[in-house]
């Protein structure tokens, strides 16, 4: 799987997660918190599962 699949479909997760919390009446702060570790996250996992494997010889 690419990462750039991968990372848009992080993308849509993090955007529902936002507008769920604002229909929440989170503050905007705890928002943008939440998403920037969400967004490191993405990042994270998604070069982990998408990296190529060395070839030892």
């Amino acid at each position: 799987m690419s990462f750039g699949l991968y990372f848009a479909g992080f993308a849509i997760v993090i955007g529902g997660l936002i507008y769920a919390a604002v229909l929440l009446h989170v503050p905007t702060q705890w928002i943008v918190v939440g998403s920037i570790v969400l967004l490191g996250l993405a990042i994270l996992t998604g070069v982990k599962a998408t990296r190529q494997k060395d070839q030892s010889s």
